[in-house]
């Protein structure tokens, strides 16, 4: 079978390397929707490395003259605000995470950190934690002792949530 060893020799020679690494389009399934490369705009959500990130910068290397256009990513994780990057083909189908912002009105926060919170049905919930920035967390605290409503922004992706902002309630 010279033909299939052949192949399997020009697989190999324009595999890319592992330090290119870019997610396929079927990780994280449901929450994600697929994207070809080459439409990744900034200010998009895209998966890198396994992590929902916020698009900051993407450049695009013209097709020379071994191979397609190549698309480098650089991109700050939603959750832990690292920088992430990718470089893949401009043809490759990447993921991009279905983000959901909700707002809740903060009810309590117990000893252990968690936070007691209802949405705009009435329905409360106790499963998140304060967030691990201690200036948010102080601006809670400080919003909720004065006796004011606060409201939580919370972000969720790829089955994460998180409290990531906090602002007045109306009054």
């Amino acid at each position: 079978f010279p033909f299939v060893a052949s192949c399997l020799s020009l697989t190999e020679r324009f595999r890319m390397s592992d330090d290119d690494d870019y997610d396929a389009a079927d990780s994280g399934a449901a929450d994600c929707t697929p994207i070809e490369a080459g439409s990744v705009k900034m200010g998009k959500f895209l998966m890198i490395k396994g992590r929902p990130c916020k698009v900051v910068d993407v450049s695009k290397a013209k097709v020379g003259k071994h191979g397609a256009a190549k698309c480098h990513f650089v991109g700050v994780d939603i959750f832990t605000s690292k920088k992430l990057e990718a470089i893949c083909p401009a043809s490759a189908q990447l993921a991009e995470p279905i983000v959901d912002r909700s707002e809740y009105q903060l009810v309590d926060i117990s000893d252990d950190d968690y936070v007691t919170m209802m949405d705009k049905d009435n329905n409360m919930r106790e499963d998140l934690k304060m967030p691990d920035d201690d200036a948010l967390c102080k601006r809670i605290r400080d919003q909720m002792d004065t006796g004011e409503d606060v409201l939580l922004t919370v972000l969720k992706a790829v089955g994460s949530e998180m409290i990531i902002d906090m602002k007045q309630g109306a009054k």
